[in-house]
């Protein structure tokens, strides 16, 4: 029996949204699985230390075309295109602006889409890759105050699974990670709200919020060769939110 290899070894990633949050701590995780890690971020944002900075911005079509290019031209390819920019909202919908609205689906949904593109082009000539976006609960439930941010992923989930149908017989596959409410610095002010906090922790049947660590394991699978027959799908790193 063949034995299933987690090892990114030799293989070009491109995380997007790479300066803060989940893509921030993605790419060191990425990096300890062996490939070579690209940090997309917004032009003047800084990258994790140690890891070459990608200029673009999600908002900017032609920016992410160039950053992916530039990506592919100093690294000579990529396999791997991990979607983590974004962007949320956390207030009733009767308040949301059209504003907030476009941003949240400019980033999130049609940022990804464009991302996913560009890269898909270039796996698509290969005839091989992957492509991780980050999902979220929120994009298989309902959950008050998130109107756009929900709207948002619940797009990303189907976006997710018409690429994979229209890529994986060409040898690229598309998936998603949804997690559940992660600790980071931008989450830390609510979830460090003690009554925020219960009302979470009372919906996850682990009794955790959860870590960067924890996306990232779910997304190296689907990077890794261990994950190359699973396609179209979305892995609820959640702790059983959308189980109930």
């Amino acid at each position: 029996m063949e034995q299933p290899d987690f090892r990114l070894d030799g293989r070009v990633a491109l995380v997007t949204g790479s300066s803060r949050g989940i893509g921030h701590d993605l790419v060191p995780a990425l990096a300890h699985a062996g490939a070579q890690v690209a940090a997309g971020v917004r032009p003047g944002s800084p990258a994790p230390e140690g890891f070459d900075a990608v200029e673009l911005d999600l908002r900017d079509v032609e920016s992410i075309r160039a950053g992916i290019r530039s990506t592919v031209e100093r690294f000579g390819r990529l396999d791997v295109l991990v979607n983590s920019g974004g962007v949320g909202t956390n207030h009733d919908a009767v308040d949301a602006t059209e504003e907030e609205w476009d941003e949240v689906l400019d980033v999130n949904l049609k940022g990804l889409f464009f991302a996913s593109q560009e890269a898909g082009r270039h796996m698509l000539e290969r005839g091989s890759g992957r492509i991780v976006n980050l999902s979220s609960q929120a994009g298989h439930v309902g959950i008050r105050r998130h109107a756009a941010y929900s709207a948002s992923k619940g797009g990303v989930e189907l976006l997710t699974k018409v690429l994979a149908l229209e890529w994986g017989p060409q040898g690229v596959t598309v998936n998603a990670v949804a997690p559940t409410f992660v600790r980071t610095p931008g989450t830390a002010e609510r979830l460090d709200h003690p009554e925020f906090l219960a009302d979470v922790l009372e919906r996850i049947p682990v009794g955790r919020v959860g870590t960067t660590t924890d996306v990232a394991a779910a997304v190296i699978f689907l990077a890794s060769p261990a994950g190359a027959l699973v396609n179209g799908t979305s892995i609820r790193v959640d702790g059983g939110w959308t189980a109930q």
